[in-house]
């Protein structure tokens, strides 16, 4: 299993348009952001102090959120690419065993995302100093990272399961296309979930990949909503919340934090589960 953990994470790396791609969506966001949407978003906020270091950490989270999801996604290009050109036949044909096999594509694909989204982080750190804001606390980061292991193990999980439906590279790069389109509006990056009609909020807030948005924004996001909102009412800071998608609510019941993170783990449990199960009655064919 190590052996093809180091070779599946050398070809994803090797394979610059590879890497570029699995961080297409992550590029249209910044790009947005950097050109149209944050001026819109920023001059919208004229009463709110330091609106911009407010923004800037409210984007970056997002994009921290989808980094995982695309990057892991990009990885188990690898497992099509080895299916569609038969390479898959002689690992099988090898002693090693078969769960052994489906370890090595999960764990690397595990391991690339992780490692993408800690470097979007120093990214996102060093971006949101450039414009004026303030790096997080020690704690902070320790945090990020906790929930960058836990929101990437659920991402592989969801990506897992969709990959193993797939035979061809023109499927797989079909559902990435739709996948990177769409996940800027299902984690309310493209538009905040507060202005989505009410049935597109529900979906948006039952997507697994949307509570690990909230949750990135609730943790990069503290230093800016202390500052922005001090002194003013808590009301007003318990809107923008709920507009900007830091805190999900289902009628007047507020999701908290400890439930967006049992989401994520229930999620990872429920579709590695899955994906096994797809896989196996495959093989029995």
């Amino acid at each position: 299993m190590k052996a093809l953990i180091i070779r599946n994470t050398k070809v994803f790396f090797r394979d610059k348009s590879a890497v570029f791609f699995s961080l297409l969506s992550v590029f249209i966001i910044i790009g947005l952001y950097a050109f149209f949407l944050g001026d819109v978003w920023v001059n919208s906020l004229t009463e709110i102090r330091d609106a911009r270091f407010l923004m800037d950490s409210w984007i970056m989270a997002g994009v921290l959120s989808v980094t995982s999801i695309t990057t892991t996604m990009g990885a188990f290009g690898i497992m099509v690419d080895d299916r569609v050109k038969k390479i898959s036949k002689d690992f099988y044909s090898s002693p090693v065993k078969k769960s052994s096999l489906a370890g090595g594509y999960i764990l690397s694909s595990y391991i690339i995302g992780v490692i993408m989204s800690i470097v979007a982080l120093v990214l996102i750190e060093i971006y949101i100093v450039m414009s004026g804001g303030q790096l997080l606390s020690l704690i902070g980061i320790l945090k990020v990272l906790g929930l960058i292991l836990l929101s990437t193990l659920t991402n592989t999980a969801l990506v897992f399961f969709m990959v193993s439906f797939f035979k061809s590279l023109n499927a797989f790069s079909t559902a990435s296309t739709i996948i990177g389109t769409l996940i800027g509006f299902l984690t309310g990056i493209y538009m905040p979930v507060g202005q989505l009609p009410d049935s597109i909020q529900v979906i948006v807030k039952v997507f697994p990949v949307s509570h690990s948005a909230a949750l990135f924004r609730q943790i990069i996001m503290a230093p800016a909503l202390e500052n922005s909102f001090a002194g003013a009412p808590a009301n007003v800071r318990a809107d923008f919340e709920q507009l900007m998608g830091v805190v999900f609510k289902f009628g007047n019941t507020a999701v908290r934090a400890v439930e967006s993170y049992a989401i994520l783990i229930a999620t990872a449990i429920v579709f590695y589960l899955l994906a096994v199960l797809s896989i196996s009655r495959k093989k029995n064919r």
